[in-house]
């Protein structure tokens, strides 16, 4: 008789969740102060863990990214669905969503290399914003207002070229918000 695998998560031993807090406090700090190719050396050592520790943690390193990105992606989802005028402008309403997620994703210096990776982690803020994306995308496109052919990822796609834009020539508000309408112009019915 074969056993069934548990499906629930089990919680963490209380220094184990100790060192998992201080290694997502340490990367935020060091990701900050240098992006997100920092050293994960650079991270432990601020945690005051061993290289291991945080390896037993997060075993990639877009999987640490992905966890101490989770709080600004829930938070930029949760405010996305609170302001959505996606009823009343769907397409306006998508143009706002990756404006948005550009800024956001240009938090951290070189996150958007690893931007789709990080979304499809299942973080429960990655999660919230590519489930915000896709609903704002299907809104809009059940209007007629984008096209049919249009997936989230292509979305993904676009918000990673204009965050690696960005991030290279440190463009302003102004200047993504001419990408993000140079695209939505290809996408958008008239």
């Amino acid at each position: 008789m074969k056993q069934k695998k548990s499906t629930r998560k089990t919680a963490l031993r209380a220094d184990a969740q100790r060192n998992r807090d201080l290694i997502l406090a340490a990367a935020e700090e060091v990701f900050l102060e240098r992006g997100a190719g920092a050293s994960l050396d650079d991270v432990a050592r601020r945690a005051g863990v061993g290289i291991g520790t945080l390896y037993r943690h997060f075993p990639t390193r877009d999987a640490l990214l992905s966890a101490s990105y989770s709080a600004r992606f829930l938070s930029f989802a949760e405010s996305s669905r609170a302001n959505s005028n996606a009823e009343r402008d769907p397409c306006g309403a998508v143009r706002t969503y990756l404006e948005q997620l550009v800024m956001h994703t240009n938090v951290y210096q070189g996150l958007a290399t690893s931007l789709g990776t990080v979304l499809q982690s299942g973080t429960p803020g990655c999660h919230a914003t590519s489930e915000e994306g896709r609903r704002l995308l299907r809104v809009a496109q059940k209007a007629g207002s984008i096209r049919r052919e249009v997936s989230f990822d292509d979305l993904v796609c676009v918000a990673t070229a204009i965050s690696l834009a960005a991030e290279k020539d440190g463009s302003s508000r102004v200047r993504i918000s001419h990408l993000v309408g140079l695209f939505l112009n290809g996408i958008c019915v008239q």
